[in-house]
């Protein structure tokens, strides 16, 4: 991995000097557009609407666009301008319970590796944060957008995850909820509750699931690189309209329970957080 932004975490008059990698990455099968008939590239031209020109890159800037149509320019050199206080440096604000913070509001997210003089002081804050239980509330700029962020740790290291305004999150504004709410019958809740129960697991395990539509991609791809002829991949079955609930319900529980794997044969929960766990480090050995 490359760091993609160095700067310091500043922990109260403890400042650990850090470099920021992403945490992730965009699997998906970029494709480009291309002449269908020859495959050739399809270029684009920056072109000035106003004199019809094409603009060298050197010459662009930002613009803002006025509710009027008017456009506010925007340099590099205005933006330089701008206070950014947190420039370079993730300033922790406070601690919170992480389940306090809803999941709609995270952004991207971030490792944070040591620079060679900093392990110590690294370690600490790292050690400290996990047993607490609580993560660090931050603020943080990026290629010059403020954004508040958390601290947490994830297997031995520091993890950034940016998370998004409140201004950021719309409110659901949807006519049903206006609406006086349909009854719902006991029964079909409890049904409900059943499939629920019958498709529950004690854990999460990412690697059992895959990116079919990538995969069926990328043998497309190769197949067509080597000349050869594609096939076509069958496309899961349109599910038949639901006509009465109840019956739906029912039905998806004997499903739920004919292709899962039976309620003594699944991992505990405590089995599977220790296996999972990492050991944790002393913060003497820093």
């Amino acid at each position: 991995m490359r760091a993609m932004w160095k700067g310091s975490v500043s922990f109260g008059l403890v400042t650990i000097p850090i470099q920021l990698y992403a945490a992730t990455e965009n699997k998906n099968v970029s494709l480009r557009q291309v002449h269908e008939a020859d495959g050739g590239r399809i270029q684009y031209k920056r072109v000035c609407t106003i004199d019809g020109e094409e603009v060298p890159y050197a010459e662009i800037a930002k613009g803002y666009e006025l509710d009027d149509g008017e456009m506010v320019v925007i340099t590099d050199e205005d933006l330089a301008e701008l206070p950014l206080s947190t420039s370079k440096l993730i300033d922790v604000l406070e601690f919170v319970p992480l389940e306090s913070i809803d999941p709609i509001q995270f952004d991207k997210t971030y490792y944070l590796e040591p620079q060679k003089t900093a392990t110590k002081p690294y370690v600490l804050l790292r050690d400290a944060l996990h047993k607490s239980g609580h993560v660090a509330v931050a603020k943080v700029a990026i290629r010059q957008r403020e954004s508040l962020a958390i601290l947490r740790v994830v297997s031995d290291v520091l993890v950034m995850t940016t998370i998004l305004w409140p201004d950021e999150v719309r409110t659901p504004d949807f006519g049903f909820l206006r609406e006086e709410a349909p009854q719902v019958r006991a029964q079909e809740l409890t049904m409900a509750g059943s499939l629920i129960d019958s498709m529950s697991e004690p854990v999460f395990e990412p690697d059992k699931y895959t990116d079919t539509y990538r995969e069926a991609l990328e043998a497309m791809i190769e197949a067509k690189a080597q000349g050869g002829t594609t096939k076509k991949t069958a496309k899961p079955g349109a599910k038949a309209e639901v006509v009465d609930l109840m019956s739906a319900l029912q039905a998806s529980v004997s499903e739920a329970k004919k292709t899962r794997k039976p309620a003594t044969t699944r991992k505990k929960p405590a089995a599977a957080a220790e296996k999972k766990a990492p050991a944790r480090r002393s913060s003497k050995s820093a």
